[in-house]
This record gives C-alpha cells, sequence and structure tokens, in this order.
C-alpha cells in the first residue's frame, strides 16, 4: 500500500497517513503547473504508473497539481481510486473511495 502525496508541504504534519501505507511525494514543495502542462503531466504519470486498488492519494498542495494526480490515478485504475480526506475537528484521515463510473 503506498500513500502518494501529492505535493509535499514542509509544514503539515501528516504522519498519521503512514497507517494507510508508505508515503510517497509526486511533486516538491513551491512547485507550480505552468503555461506547457505536458512535463508535469508526464513526471506525475511516471509516479503513478503502478497506481491499484490498494494505494491512496492524499490531496495536498496547487488544486491544479491534485486535479491532474486525480485524473492520472483514475485512468490507472479503472476509473476509480482512493483518496484521505482530513477531518479538522476530530484530527485524524478518513478514506475515501471515488468512481467516476
Amino acid at each position: 500500500m503506498t500513500v502518494y502525496v501529492v505535493q509535499e508541504m514542509p509544514n503539515r504534519d501528516i504522519l498519521s497517513a503512514e497507517k494507510y501505507g508508505e508515503l510517497v511525494p509526486i511533486l516538491p514543495p513551491g512547485y507550480q503547473l505552468i503555461l506547457s502542462p505536458g512535463p508535469t503531466v508526464q513526471k506525475i504519470k511516471k509516479v503513478l504508473k503502478d497506481f491499484n486498488d490498494e494505494d491512496y492519494l492524499l490531496l495536498m498542495g496547487d488544486p491544479s497539481l491534485i486535479g491532474v494526480a486525480c485524473s492520472v490515478a483514475a485512468k490507472n485504475n479503472i476509473n476509480k481510486y482512493k483518496v484521505l480526506k482530513w477531518d479538522r475537528e476530530r484530527r485524524k484521515y478518513y478514506p475515501l473511495e471515488i468512481n467516476i463510473n
């Protein structure tokens, strides 16, 4: 099981997400999707090439990067993927499965 962190955020403590798998960052802090998104899409595709039913996305960072990561994960896993949603009140992650079929 792997938890793919869309974009590293240096001042956020995400270690409790390790309960769901090894934390693997996709993009570094401060990374921006620029006018030519092709190279960024290819980088995300490369990291998520083995994304499957056992894996999760941790949706942190630039919303455009999150959108690309969700699209790639869905494409690689028959239009479904799982995310970890942070609950501020309970201060814990909850797994959610998204199926776009």
